[in-house]
This record gives C-alpha cells, sequence and structure tokens, in this order.
C-alpha cells in the first residue's frame, strides 16, 4: 500500500530564516531545529515523512505569509542542538542517550511570485478551518490538510 503524503507549514522568523537563506543552502537543503514546543516536537518526530510537503511561512513579518514550498527529504532525528551549550537552542535536560528535541531537513523546492498573507488566506472560505487562521494558532510545526495545500498552491500560482 502507498504511503500517504502529509502537509505541513513551518513558521520561521525572515530575519532569523527565510525561504532565500533555505534556497541559498548548499543542495538547498538545512535541517529544521530549535523547534521547543512538545507537540510541535511530536510532529517532527513522528508524522513528518520523507516526501511530505511543507509551506514555508514567514511570521513576524509584513505581512505574515505563506512564501513557498518545501520537501521533506530526511525524518525526524535528534535535534543536536539542544546539546551544545554554545548553540542558542541548548537544553541542558535533553541528553544525546534520550534526546527530548528533534528535526527535520526539508529542501527548498519552489518560491512563491508572491507573499500569501494571513489577510488574504482568511478570505477563503476553503481555509475556514486551517490551524493557522485558528484564532490563537502559535504552533511552528503545524499539520495541513490536503484540500487545504491544494487551495493554497493554486492560488499561489494563478
Amino acid at each position: 500500500m502507498a504511503k500517504q503524503k502529509n502537509y505541513w507549514l513551518l513558521k520561521t522568523e525572515p530575519e532569523c530564516y527565510s525561504i532565500d537563506d533555505l534556497a541559498a543552502e548548499p543542495n538547498k537543503t538545512t535541517f529544521w531545529d530549535g523547534v521547543r514546543n512538545y507537540q510541535a516536537r511530536n510532529y517532527l518526530r513522528d508524522q513528518m515523512k520523507k516526501g511530505d510537503e511543507v509551506f514555508f511561512y514567514h511570521s513576524n513579518a509584513d505581512p505574515p505569509a505563506i512564501v513557498g514550498v518545501a520537501t521533506v527529504v530526511k525524518e525526524g532525528y535528534p535535534d543536536f542542538t539542544a546539546f551544545d551549550p554554545n548553540e542558542k537552542h541548548y537544553d541542558a535536560k535533553s541528553k544525546q542517550s534520550e534526546p527530548t528535541w528533534m528535526m527535520v531537513d526539508i529542501k527548498f523546492k519552489r518560491k512563491f511570485k508572491r507573499p500569501l498573507g494571513l489577510t488574504e488566506l482568511r478570505e477563503l472560505k476553503e481555509l475556514k478551518d486551517m490551524e493557522l487562521l485558528r484564532q490563537g494558532s502559535r504552533l511552528s510545526v503545524q499539520p495541513v490538510r490536503p484540500k487545504e495545500f491544494e487551495t493554497i498552491l493554486k492560488l499561489a500560482l494563478a
């Protein structure tokens, strides 16, 4: 039986790491480190699979917006930045023998010609239940339903 592809949204502040930074990486690939929320960690560890597609979202931007697509190229593994006291995402409680935090590797797929801002996305009835648009939603790793992914991709490529 063929594995079902899942869809995700990853939030990042563009001044910390942007879609352009991802596109400029060797092989257009990076590890997605620094996630320090248990629910988001569980998505990285248990559900994100190689081949899943990811919306790249610029938070704390003007406007906050979905700006492109990446693909998961390596499934969840221990976030090594948690073990290094010189890293900003260091966690003294996380041990290499029992890692608390996970990460995945993603690869740049495409940057949208224009950002798709929250205001525009909220106007689409097909996205009314999307996690990103839910009041108080702050999770940095979020599932996206296939129909939501399809709707946003059509809008971006129109």
